[in-house]
This record gives C-alpha cells, sequence and structure tokens, in this order.
C-alpha cells in the first residue's frame, strides 16, 4: 500500500473524526489543549507572582538569569522518563503525572523570567510618581507592574506554550496519552504500514502549534494596554 492510500484509509476510519473516540483527532486535540493549558496555567501560578515580587523589590537576579539557562538545559523527554519513574515507584498515575508535571517544570522558565525581566525595565520615574501619589507596594505591583509588563510575561507564556505543544506529543512515547503524538508514535509501532498515521500525527500538531501561536499573537495585542501599544506603535 503506498504512502498515499495509507494515509487515505486512515482519515477514512469512522471514528476519525469522533470527540469522544480516542482515535479521532478532535479527542486527540483537546486532549493535546487540556495538558497545555493546564501546565501552562499551574507554572502561571507558580511563577509570575513570584517573579513580580522578586523583581519589584529588585531581588533574586541571579535566579532570574539562571532560570534563562535552565530552561535551555532541560531536556524535555529526560523530565518525562525521571516523573514516570518516580510515579511508578510511588505507585501514582502514570499516564497522567509524569507528563503533567514534566510540562509544568519546562513551562517554568520562560515565565519566570519574561516576567522579571518585564518588570525591572520598566522606567523607574512611572513607579516612583505612582508611589508619590499614594500608591500601596501591592497596588504599584497589582495596578502598574503587572500590566505594563503585560505584553513581555504574554510573549514568555507564548514561548512555553508552544514548548508545551511539542512536549506532549514526546509523551506519548511513555503513556497512553499524548494528544496528537499519540498517531506519530503508534505510526512507528507498526513499521511501514504506520507512514500514513505519522505524517497525519504530524501535520496535526504543527497545525495545532501555528493556530495557538496565532491565538497568543491576538491575546498579546487585546491584552496590552492602549497606552502602551501606542507607545510601542510610535516607536515602531
Amino acid at each position: 500500500m503506498s504512502f498515499l492510500d495509507q494515509l487515505n484509509a486512515w482519515l477514512a476510519d469512522p471514528n476519525r473524526w469522533s470527540w469522544t473516540d480516542k482515535a479521532g483527532v478532535p479527542y486527540r486535540t483537546l486532549e493535546h489543549l487540556r495538558f497545555s493549558l493546564l501546565a501552562l496555567a499551574i507554572a502561571a501560578v507558580l511563577t509570575i507572582p513570584a517573579a513580580l515580587w522578586l523583581a519589584h523589590y529588585r531581588r533574586g537576579a541571579f535566579l532570574a538569569s539562571s532560570a534563562v539557562n535552565i530552561g535551555r538545559a532541560i531536556p524535555s523527554f529526560g523530565l518525562i522518563i525521571l516523573f514516570w519513574f518516580l510515579a511508578s515507584r510511588w505507585e501514582l498515575d502514570t499516564t497522567f503525572w509524569p507528563l503533567l508535571l514534566a510540562l509544568v517544570a519546562l513551562a517554568m522558565p520562560p515565565l519566570f523570567t519574561n516576567t522579571y525581566a518585564g518588570v525591572v525595565t520598566l522606567e523607574q520615574e512611572t513607579i516612583d510618581a505612582a508611589r508619590g501619589t499614594g500608591y500601596r507596594e501591592w497596588q504599584i505591583m497589582l495596578r502598574l507592574e503587572l500590566p505594563l509588563a503585560s505584553p513581555v510575561i504574554l510573549a514568555g507564556a507564548r514561548v512555553a506554550f508552544l514548548q508545551l505543544i511539542a512536549t506532549v506529543a514526546i509523551g506519548a512515547i511513555v503513556n497512553d496519552g499524548g494528544g496528537l503524538g499519540r498517531y506519530i508514535v503508534d505510526g512507528f509501532a507498526v513499521g511501514a504500514q504506520g507512514y500514513g498515521a505519522i505524517f497525519a500525527g504530524g501535520l496535526a500538531a504543527v497545525l495545532l502549534a501555528l493556530v495557538c501561536d496565532g491565538a497568543f499573537a491576538l491575546i498579546t495585542r487585546v491584552a496590552t494596554p492602549r497606552g502602551l501599544a501606542l507607545q510601542n506603535a510610535r516607536r515602531d
């Protein structure tokens, strides 16, 4: 059977477009997004408040710079294997926790670094003016620094989320999930007869990453304060 025949047969599977069957592309797409969004949300809760506080008081510069190097050095597949091993030793659900913990660990460095950098690069005169008008420190952080740094923070979230989209697919190697990566892993498992599934799974993962990247660009545009957007437009 040729590659195109394999691809046509794969696409013609009656369960391929099911939202509830594990063979369905919609089912696997939602699974892919669920893992990615959950990991991003947990990583954001763990890192953004801490980075905001440290940046406001100009502390933790070494931690922020180290986070960049850690983010570059972490091997995603190695993390998944490590957490899978620990989960199996502690009799936890190996189909969920290893992948989720690895994803959270991968998303934390860019979120922390961008939040820190976004706050410390703000003009000090703006902060001092807010302080002079009676703003308390927590009000400066939440009402001034966080909104003004939001484009940089969202840029970090965008990078992190695209990493998560790619890593979820790898997760299919060690558990039954893995979203769209499930098709790639299963395709390789059957050898030459699985080329259609491998191609379809890879293409679906790429399209999902492009759609998510576009969605983040739109979110960044909408979330950027109007005054800051106008200021950036003048500079450009």
